[in-house]
């Protein structure tokens, strides 16, 4: 179990809050508004009504002592930046900040934070990604634009081995592991006269637009 501590609780903050609690970790909820507080009480170990803009505050919440601290402030970003440079001199762990935008995103890195999100911008990502490779189950980013996505197959890989389809020299992307569903197995680094069947699904990791080319290669 984790201890997370969530700050600002609109849509977006009291969902990533429930998420965590259901999960089965431990969960400090905070806000100013106390109809979000009431709301949110049920869904969170403990729901904290005060001003987290407040240095003092956060010291006595014990945040410092948290995995990791979810900033979502809504529509106010120097709310959001004032509270990020505060975690940021409480040594907090981990730092994850909502953004309004781009710009807003580059001032939280500078002032602490180590992840920035865009949720809107995230999810419209990756529906179209969905959309125009339906292939692709799963897909987390790394720095800069490389990522591990989980896709299945294209038809084409199916009955070749990875020596075949030499992937590192024609796309610059590995197959780091394969999960055989029928089997229920997960190979890691799988050797490379490993075939692939049709109940595979194959985790990649390279850049981006490479693992897409890959996918989109029917041969």
């Amino acid at each position: 179990m984790k201890r997370f501590c969530v700050i600002g609780l609109g849509n977006f903050g009291f969902h990533v809050a429930s998420e965590l609690y259901r999960e089965g970790h431990e969960v400090l909820a905070i806000d100013v508004d106390r109809e979000r507080i009431q709301r949110i009480k049920d869904h969170c170990s403990v729901a904290v009504l005060g001003d987290a803009a407040n240095k003092e505050f956060l010291a006595a919440q014990g945040v410092s002592e948290m995995d990791a601290v979810i900033v979502s402030t809504g529509e106010r970003s120097h709310l959001s930046t004032l509270i990020t440079l505060f975690l940021k001199e409480l040594e907090v762990k981990h730092i994850l900040v909502k953004a309004l935008n781009d710009d807003h995103g580059r001032i939280l890195k500078k002032v602490g934070a180590e992840e920035v999100i865009h949720p809107e911008k995230d999810m419209a990502a990756k529906t179209a990604r969905a959309l125009a490779y339906p292939n692709i189950l799963d897909f987390v980013p790394l720095a800069e634009d490389y990522s591990i996505t989980e896709a299945a197959p294209p038809p084409g890989y199916i009955g070749k081995d990875l020596i075949t389809l030499d992937l590192r020299r024609r796309y610059q992307v590995t197959i780091i592991a394969i999960k055989d569903i029928i089997a229920d197995q997960f190979i890691i680094a799988p050797a490379p006269d490993y075939i692939i069947k049709d109940s595979d699904l194959l985790i990649f990791m390279g850049r981006s637009e490479d693992i897409e080319r890959a996918l989109k290669n029917r041969k």
